[in-house]
């Protein structure tokens, strides 16, 4: 019996988180960037660092702001040995939490220490400027021991007036996808230019992409259902805002297709007709790529387009939105 081996492919999702700071934070971002590290003073007397922007006694938004040491003492670590892509070292490093000198809470950051013996409990360390801050967490390269011989920044912090009200922090998760038995049907079904979907045995709802179990039922769906690449539009947006590592110039169509035969939409592009005559109801079919381009993926299919045939009723598909 020959076994047949599991599709699996690496995913990688990278994007830029930006967000306004408020003014807390704002403050916090901004000392940072000139070398100086703030907190804030709570209605029980402690000083919390990184500062909260409420107490968190009394709900209250703070006021009180603080400026701390940039030396301290850990109070917990965990050794690193194999950094990861993007992490504050790229070689062994330990994790820290450190209360600073004035505080009473303590902040997570890197230690860069050689090994897990040079690293203990109640050490003293001190933070290891950036050559160039810039306004964020990472304007902190690193903690060091506070016995070894300082090296002192390449330029004085800069003096800027205006202060930091936005940080942008750059998001990446890489993932290593294994395909189920359901997904393999379905995207071995692509590669053959097939479009396989599962019915539920009980409700009898057909669902594509497959699920596996039917998400009202519970149950297995072990049942095969070739469907037609025609349907019907059912939501859409027009996509009219330009953004990193777009592929297609807006404006263009991002909508939700529902085959025929499907109780579930997916999502999908349409073209070929002007952006603001897709509406719901519109019928549509798959523009399939070359064949020779063709493997187990849904990018088999580049993209629906309308067929001409009269719109569906909206009662047709109103439970389907």
């Amino acid at each position: 019996m020959t076994s047949v081996q599991p599709l699996s492919a690496p995913i990688e999702l990278t994007f830029d988180y930006t967000r306004s700071l408020g003014p807390t934070l704002s403050r916090f971002m901004t000392g940072l960037r000139d070398r100086t590290v703030t907190g804030v003073r709570v209605s029980d007397g402690r000083v919390v660092v990184p500062p909260v922007e409420y107490d968190p006694v009394t709900g209250a938004a703070v006021s009180e702001f603080v400026r701390v040491a940039d030396e301290g003492e850990i109070v917990s670590w965990s050794w690193a040995a194999e950094p990861l892509d993007g992490q504050p070292l790229a070689r062994p490093f330990a994790w820290v939490l450190v209360r600073l000198d004035g505080a009473d809470t303590t902040m997570l950051h890197a230690l860069d220490v050689p090994s897990p013996d040079a690293v203990r409990t109640g050490q003293r360390v001190r933070a290891r400027w950036a050559d160039e801050p810039g306004g964020s967490i990472r304007d902190i390269v690193c903690f060091e021991p506070a016995d070894t011989p300082q090296r002192p920044p390449a330029a004085k912090a800069p003096t800027v007036a205006d202060v930091v009200s936005m940080v942008t922090t750059p998001i990446e998760l890489s993932v290593e996808h294994t395909a189920s038995p359901q997904e393999m049907t379905y995207l071995r079904g692509l590669e053959q230019g097939r479009i396989i979907a599962q019915r539920c045995p009980v409700c009898r709802k057909v669902y594509v992409p497959p699920r596996g179990a039917c998400p009202v039922d519970g149950v297995p769906t072990d049942e095969d259902v070739e469907l037609p690449d025609k349907g019907i539009v059912t939501t859409f947006c027009i996509v009219n805002v330009p953004f990193p590592g777009q592929k297609i110039p807006p404006p263009y169509v991002a909508a939700y297709v529902l085959l025929d035969g499907a109780d579930i939409a997916f999502l999908h592009l349409v073209f070929d007709t002007k952006a603001e005559d897709v509406r719901m109801g519109m019928r549509v079919e798959a523009k399939w790529r070359p064949r020779e381009e063709w493997g187990p993926t849904l990018q088999n299919i580049e993209y629906f387009r309308p067929t001409g045939e009269p719109d569906a009723d909206y009662d047709s598909f109103k439970e389907h939105l």
